[in-house]
C-alpha cells in the first residue's frame, strides 16, 4: 500500500512538473528557442564607377549569387539602387539573410563547390584587375533584434525603401537604444505605418557602435506622413521623454538613405 502511495505521488508530482513547467519538455524547449532565435543579415555595399561595373554586379546577382544563395537557404536577398544619389559615382546595396551565423560563416566555402554559381558568375569572379567588376565593397553583419528576430517581407509592388544607421557614442548607449526599439518603439512604427522590413545590430563593420534597420513606404508623400504621425504619437512621445532615452544619451549619428529595389530584388 505504501509503495502504490509513493508511486501514485510521484506520478502526480511528474505531471504537475510537466504540464506547468513546458521547458522540460525537450520539444517544446526546442521548438520554442527555434521560434525565437534571431537571423542575421549582411548588408553589402558595392561601389561602381561606371555603367560597365553596374551591369556586370547586376547580372552577377540576379544570375548567379540569388540562385545559389537561395539553394543554401538563404531566401529574400535584396539588391538595390539609390534613389537620390548624392555623386556620380554609383552604389548598389545587397541584403543577404542568413538563418545562423554558421551558416554565414560557410557561404563561401559552399558558394565555392557550387559548379552552377561558378559558371553563372564567371565573369564576375574572374574579372581581371585592368577591368575590375567593382571599385569597393563595404561589408557589415548584424544580429536582428530580438524585437524583430525575422525579416517582414512587404507586398509586392512599386515601394520604396529607406535605411537608417543609427550610430552611439558608447557600446552601452547602442544597447540602451535597440533596448528602446525592443520594449516598444517597433510595435510604435507598425502601428503608424512605418513599415519595417529588419532591425539589425551591427557585430561586425565600419562605424560601430551603430544599429541599421530598413523600412519601406509606397512613395515619398506615405514616408513624410508615416514619420509625421510617428512623431507625434502619444506612446512614442512619452518613451522619448524618458531620461534613459534621450537622444543626447544614446545617439551620436543617424545616416539615412533611399533605395529603389531592382527588378530582380527578392525584397
Amino acid at each position: 500500500m505504501m509503495k502504490r502511495r509513493t508511486f501514485v505521488k510521484a506520478s502526480l508530482l511528474s505531471g504537475c512538473l510537466t504540464s506547468t513547467v513546458p521547458f522540460l519538455n525537450p520539444a517544446l524547449a526546442g521548438a520554442k528557442q527555434k521560434a525565437g532565435k534571431p537571423e542575421y543579415y549582411e548588408l553589402r555595399v558595392y561601389t561602381l564607377k561606371n555603367d560597365a561595373q553596374q551591369k556586370l554586379v547586376e547580372d552577377y546577382y540576379q544570375n548567379a549569387a540569388i540562385p545559389a544563395l537561395n539553394r543554401l537557404g538563404s531566401k529574400n536577398v535584396g539588391v538595390f539602387t539609390q534613389q537620390q544619389p548624392t555623386t556620380a559615382i554609383t552604389k548598389l546595396y545587397v541584403v543577404i539573410p542568413f538563418k545562423s551565423i554558421e551558416d554565414f560563416g560557410k557561404m563561401n566555402e559552399r558558394l565555392q563547390a557550387d559548379a552552377a554559381y561558378q559558371q553563372a558568375g564567371a565573369a564576375y569572379l574572374n574579372a581581371p584587375a585592368t577591368e575590375p567588376a567593382y571599385q569597393r565593397i563595404e561589408s557589415s553583419l548584424m544580429e536582428a533584434f530580438s524585437g524583430m528576430p525575422k525579416m517582414e517581407l512587404p507586398a509586392k509592388k512599386a515601394r520604396i525603401f529607406e535605411l537608417r544607421r543609427y550610430e552611439s557614442p558608447s557600446e552601452a548607449a547602442g544597447k540602451k537604444k535597440i533596448e528602446m526599439f525592443n520594449k516598444g518603439e517597433i510595435t510604435v512604427f507598425k502601428r503608424v505605418g512605418l513599415t519595417p522590413v529588419f532591425f539589425g545590430e551591427v557585430i561586425v563593420g565600419e562605424m560601430r557602435p551603430n544599429l541599421t534597420y530598413m523600412l519601406t513606404f509606397d512613395d515619398m508623400a506615405d514616408h513624410d506622413q508615416s514619420w509625421k504621425t510617428f512623431g507625434s504619437d502619444p506612446e512614442w512621445k512619452k518613451m522619448s521623454s524618458m531620461p534613459e532615452y534621450a537622444d543626447s544619451k544614446i545617439l551620436s549619428n543617424i545616416t539615412r538613405t533611399f533605395l529603389v529595389p531592382t527588378a530582380y530584388s527578392q525584397i
